[in-house]
């Protein structure tokens, strides 16, 4: 059976070869344009030395044609090297993916870290060795965002998550088109900028432009003004004055709104690139057709009242800016006085705007909510044997997983079993330091995470109830507010009784809790905290130290004990990482001190 390996193996070897195919054709290109320009040149030469002037203007058109030819032919083959050497990168990153070598991949989403989000910081949503680092293949800013928010909001409604899951799936299937997608992305020259300025620009049109008698004052007066020129250059019937003194008044026509009209092409100019990137997207993605109703529903708030595609609107908007580019050619102000050709582009942006503007963001959303489903798709196709989870409404908080691994170790880790069902609400997890505690809270929640999003998950089988998701693992202090560690955690953990008290199914994950306090404190607030909590609609993991709370599963049938085990061989300290129903009995501090050079005498 081909594997996800074989498919990218593949793929990366056929474009290194279309790689060296085309960089041998842009050498070939090369050697006979010089061939071209030098034998045109010495048959130019010998053409005229002989006065053979008809003969030498024909040459010199045919050398001109072919040499022009050849130059397009050697950018299009650039352009094409360009993009298969994107095409050949993807594979190799999916490879990186695939061998646990995804931690040097560029986007790690720093920017949306957020220490007070209620998992982000705990679960590593962002940042280095994040699930963002590992699976985000969305380039532009929305594309970006839209994967944050699917990691950062739970759906309300289980069939939004049933919708992503079937979406998923089918562009798991669409390896090419989803490569190819974010290869046209990967065109822009730098990083994709926030379209939030061009988005409102391309709505804000202005009404001068879009009169009639603008416009057709706009296209007739150069055409007059040709007219007259080139009457005084042929006939004495225009004295030389009169085009003089109509050119000089296009001269000072042009000057009114000069510096509005420069700042409206400056910021087309300023997204020229992106424009150009998000056209070819969105040619790209409504030229598929889809059998999901969810991208179907994505594609169709895609066309304009007259039922022309985004992209050949986005077509125009580009063509508009390639041509105010001209602004900064070397004889643009003679071109400019000529033919009007600021007016010229205001009269077409404006129409653009008009007609077109008001939806470019809606495009680009699309775009972006496309890219980040294709982000979670290619969990679904480089691992097809994990679970699809079965999330459900309207019951109890519960999770139940058989052979739950964490998804960004590499073979995924040791995996374990995990059921809190009703009556129980709390696991109780135990162990030695580096037993693999907080290693298992952050492979449930990750996992949890996941599957709202509507991705494969890393298990056998998984289902869980719809939950709102809170962690209490990495809190630190906060100089900026003046607030301590331990008081940053209580906040933390007020904000989860809180929402469980409203009746709201929450999922809880807390690490080693109230640990900024004496034993005897943390004793007791860990104890009454795990009872409340048992009692409200939530259910979640606690670990700790504490091997006395265990006495809690015994007062408490809704707490209930697990454990992580260590054992020695070769004087050495190993873990299996499995889970064990019970109370931890061993205890592996005063080992590691040892090892760290810190002699104990018991």
């Amino acid at each position: 059976m081909k594997t996800a390996y074989d498919a990218y193996f593949k793929r990366k070897s056929k474009y290194n070869d279309l790689i060296d195919k085309k960089a041998k054709a842009i050498n070939l290109i090369s050697n006979l344009r010089l061939a071209v320009f030098l034998i045109g040149l010495a048959a130019g030469l010998i053409l005229y030395l002989s006065h053979n002037y008809i003969f030498l203007s024909a040459v010199i058109l045919v050398f001109i044609v072919a040499f022009i030819y050849l130059i397009v032919k050697h950018n299009d083959l650039i352009k094409y090297k360009k993009y298969y050497s994107f095409l050949r990168d993807i594979n190799e990153n999916s490879l990186k993916r695939l061998e646990g070598q995804w931690n040097d991949f560029n986007d790690k989403g720093e920017e949306f870290k957020d220490p007070e989000h209620r998992y982000y910081q705990d679960l590593d949503m962002f940042g280095q060795n994040s699930l963002f680092h590992w699976i985000n293949t969305a380039k532009t800013y929305i594309g970006r965002n839209f994967l944050r928010e699917l990691f950062g909001n739970i759906p309300q409604d289980v069939q939004e998550i049933l919708d992503r899951q079937e979406a998923i799936n089918e562009l798991s299937s669409k390896l090419t088109w989803r490569q190819r997608l974010q290869a046209e992305t990967m065109e822009a020259s730098g990083k994709i900028k926030n379209p939030e300025e061009l988005i409102k620009w391309s709505a804000d049109y202005g009404e001068f432009f879009l009169k009639k008698w603008v416009v057709l004052a706009v296209r007739v007066v150069p055409v007059f003004t040709g007219i007259i020129i080139l009457l005084s250059f042929y006939s004495k019937m225009v004295p030389f004055y009169i085009p003089l003194l109509l050119l000089f008044m296009q001269f000072l026509i042009l000057r009114i709104g000069i510096g509005k009209r420069h700042e409206l092409f400056l910021l087309a100019e300023r997204y020229s690139s992106d424009i150009k990137v998000y056209y070819r997207t969105i040619k790209h993605l409504e030229r598929h057709k889809f059998k999901t109703s969810y991208i179907r529903q994505i594609k169709d708030g895609m066309t304009n009242k007259e039922g022309l595609m985004a992209y050949k609107q986005l077509d125009r908007l580009a063509g508009i800016v390639d041509n105010i580019a001209v602004r900064h050619s070397a004889f643009f102000e003679v071109l400019n006085i000529l033919t009007l050709w600021d007016f010229q582009n205001m009269a077409a942006l404006e129409k653009w705007r008009y007609t077109s503007g008001k939806f470019l963001g809606s495009w680009l959303e699309a775009v972006g909510r496309i890219e980040a489903l294709s982000s979670l798709a290619v969990i679904r196709f480089d691992h097809p044997d994990w679970a699809i989870p079965s999330i459900k409404s309207d019951v109890k908080p519960f999770i139940e997983c058989l052979e739950l691994g964490h998804p960004l170790l590499k073979d995924n880790g040791i995996r374990n079993n995990i059921q809190i069902i009703p009556p129980i609400k709390v696991l109780l997890i135990t162990g030695s330091n580096m037993s693999g505690k907080s290693t298992l809270l952050r492979t449930i929640g990750v996992n949890l995470v996941l599957a709202y999003t509507g991705a494969p998950v890393c298990a056998k089988s998984f289902s869980a109830s719809l939950m709102d998701i809170y962690t209490c693992m990495r809190v630190s202090d906060n100089l900026g507010k003046n607030i301590s560690s331990f008081y940053a955690e209580l906040i933390r953990i007020k904000d989860i009784v809180k929402r469980a008290e409203t009746g709201d199914n929450v999922f809880f994950l807390l690490d080693e809790i109230f640990k900024g306090t004496n034993s005897k404190d943390r004793h007791m607030g860990a104890r009454v905290l795990i009872k409340r909590l048992s009692e409200l609609n939530c259910v979640g993991l606690v670990s700790t130290h504490d091997l006395e709370l265990g006495e809690l599963e015994k007062e408490e049938t809704r707490v209930k004990n697990y454990h992580f085990r260590e054992y020695y061989e070769d004087d050495k300290i190993r873990f299996d990482y499995k889970l064990r129903q019970g109370v931890s009995t061993t205890r592996n501090a005063v080992y590691l001190m040892r090892l760290a050079g810190i002699e104990i005498k018991e």
